[in-house]
C-alpha cells in the first residue's frame, strides 16, 4: 500500500467516524426533543387527568377511563398504522429522489387512514350495541361510550406522522403536543371552577383528541408543500404493488402484532372494569397514565431510530447498526430504572396532591406497571431494528405468544389479587417480547456478518 493509499484510507475512516458522531449527535437531539415535549405533554397532561378525576370522584372518574379506554383500544386494533411502511418505502424513495413514488405512497397512506377510521367508528358502535346487552352492561354505560366513538372518524394519524418523522420535523411534534395538552390542562381548570359534571368532561376530552388529530394532519399538509410535493392526492395509484414490492406483507404482520400489543395495552382497563369494578378500573387506569410518562419515551425513541436504522441497514452499514441498537438500549435501560427509583419514593405524595387521597391506593399499581416500563424499553430498540431489518414475522410471532400469555395471566389474576394482576400480567408479556426479539436480533446479524 502506498503512502498515499494509506493516507485516504485514514481520512476515509476519520470521516466515517466523524459522520457516525456527528449522526449520533442529531438522533440525540431529536430524542431530547421528543422526550423534553413528551415528558412536559405527559406531565402536563396528567394534571388533566387529575383535575378531571378530582372533580369527578373515583365512580364517575372510572365511567369515563373506560369510555376513553374502549375507543383508543379500538382505535388501535383496526388502525393500520401506516406510518411503518410508509417510512420503509419512504427512506427509500427520499434516497433516490423520487418524487412520484412519495406522492403515490403519502395518498395510498391516506387512503387507507381514512378507510380504517370509519371502520373502526362502525366497528365500535357496533360492538357496543350488540355485545353491551350480552355482557350485562349498563345503559348509562353504553350511552357514554357510543357518544365517546364520535372521536374515531378523525383519527387519521399514519400518513401525517410518517411525513413529519420522514422528514425530521420533531421539534413541531414535541412541542405541539405540549401546547394541547396545556389547553387541555386550562379546560379542565376551568371545569373544575365551574362545577362542570361526567358530561360536560367526556366532551372536553373528545374535542381534544379530535383537536389533536386536525393539528397533527395540518402540519403534514404544510411539511408535504415545503418539500415540493403539492398535488399529493392526485398521483396515480395504479401500479402501487409493483412500486412498492412487498408493501401488503410488511404491513398486514407488522400491524398484526402491534393490533395484538395494542389489545394488551388499551383493552387491559376494560378487562379490570369487567373483571372487578369500575372504581379498581379507574385507579388503574391513574396508575397507567403515570408510568406511560416513562414508557412514551420508548415510544419517542423509537420514532427516531426507526427512520435512520432503515436507512443504515439498507446499505449495510452492519456495525453502525449494531453500535446505534446498543448505545440506545442502555439508554433507555438506565432511563426506565432512573423512572423507577423516583416512582417508589414520590408516588403516593404525587397522588395525594395531584388526584386527590381517594387515590392513594393506585400507588402500588404504578410501582408494579413501572417494572413492566422497564422490560418494554429495552425491546422498543429491539423492535425498531427488527422492523428495519425486514423480521416482521418475528415480531408477529412475538406479540401472539405475548398476547396470549398476557390474557391467561391476567383472567387468572385479577380475580385473586385485584388491579395489580393486569400490571404482573403486562411484567410476564413483556419479558416474554425482549427474550424473543433478543433471539431473533442475534440470528438476523449473524445472516449478514
Amino acid at each position: 500500500m502506498t503512502l498515499l493509499e494509506s493516507l485516504l484510507k485514514k481520512i476515509r475512516k476519520y470521516r466515517l467516524a466523524w459522520q457516525a458522531e456527528t449522526d449520533l449527535h442529531g438522533r440525540l437531539k431529536n430524542i431530547a426533543h421528543l422526550l423534553t415535549g413528551n415528558f412536559a405533554s405527559a406531565f402536563i397532561g396528567l394534571a388533566g387527568f387529575a383535575l378531571t378525576a378530582r372533580a369527578l370522584g373515583p365512580a364517575d372518574y372510572g365511567l369515563l377511563a373506560l369510555s376513553f379506554a374502549y375507543t383508543r383500544g379500538i382505535e388501535r386494533f383496526v388502525s393500520f398504522r401506516s406510518w411503518q411502511p410508509l417510512i420503509k418505502y419512504g427512506a427509500r424513495a427520499q434516497q433516490a429522489g423520487e418524487t412520484d413514488d412519495l406522492k403515490a405512497l403519502f395518498k395510498f397512506g391516506l387512503m387507507i387512514d381514512l378507510a380504517t377510521a370509519l371502520v373502526g367508528w362502525g366497528l365500535a358502535v357496533l360492538i357496543v350495541l350488540v355485545a353491551g346487552p350480552l355482557f350485562g352492561i349498563s345503559e348509562q354505560m353504553s350511552r357514554f361510550v357510543l357518544i365517546y366513538c364520535a372521536v374515531l372518524p378523525f383519527q387519521v394519524t399514519g400518513m401525517p406522522t410518517a411525513v413529519m418523522r420522514l422528514y425530521g420535523r420533531f421539534t413541531i411534534l414535541a412541542y405541539g403536543q405540549v401546547a394541547a395538552s396545556l389547553l387541555r390542562a386550562l379546560l379542565c381548570l376551568a371545569g373544575v371552577y365551574l362545577g362542570w359534571g361526567l358530561f360536560e368532561f367526556m366532551l372536553l376530552w373528545m374535542a381534544s383528541q379530535i383537536g389533536s388529530s386536525l393539528n397533527r394532519m395540518f402540519w403534514a399538509i404544510r411539511e408535504l408543500y415545503k418539500q415540493g410535493l403539492h398535488d399529493v392526492m392526485w398521483a396515480p395509484l395504479r401500479d402501487i404493488r409493483d412500486r412498492f414490492p412487498g408493501f401488503w406483507s410488511f404491513s398486514l404482520s407488522s400491524n398484526l402484532a402491534l393490533i395484538i400489543q395494542a389489545c394488551a395495552f388499551e383493552f387491559d382497563t376494560l378487562l379490570v372494569g369487567y373483571l372487578a369494578d369500575p372504581g379498581s378500573a379507574g385507579l388503574y387506569h391513574i396508575a397507567k397514565r403515570v408510568a406511560k410518562i416513562a414508557q412514551q419515551a420508548g415510544e419517542q425513541v423509537q420514532a427516531v431510530l426507526y427512520p435512520d436504522l432503515s436507512r443504515v441497514w439498507a446499505t449495510e452499514g452492519i456495525s453502525e447498526f449494531r453500535k446505534t441498537v446498543r448505545q440506545t438500549t442502555l439508554l433507555l435501560f438506565a432511563f426506565g430504572v432512573c423512572g423507577l427509583i423516583v416512582a417508589n419514593l414520590t408516588i403516593e405524595w404525587v397522588l395525594r396532591v395531584t388526584a386527590g387521597a381517594g387515590f392513594e391506593a393506585a400507588a402500588p399499581l404504578v410501582e408494579v406497571q413501572f417494572l413492566a416500563v422497564v422490560v418494554f424499553l429495552c425491546g422498543r430498540t429491539l423492535y425498531s431494528a427488527l422492523l428495519a431489518m425486514g423480521n416482521e414475522k418475528t415480531l408477529l410471532k412475538s406479540a401472539v405468544s405475548g398476547g396470549l400469555l398476557f390474557c391467561g395471566t391476567a383472567t387468572l389474576l385479577i380475580p385473586a389479587i385485584g388491579a395489580v394482576g393486569a400490571s404482573v400480567a403486562h411484567i410476564l408479556m413483556s419479558t416474554l417480547w425482549f427474550v424473543q426479539m433478543s433471539l431473533a436480533y442475534r440470528r438476523g446479524l449473524a445472516t449478514k456478518l
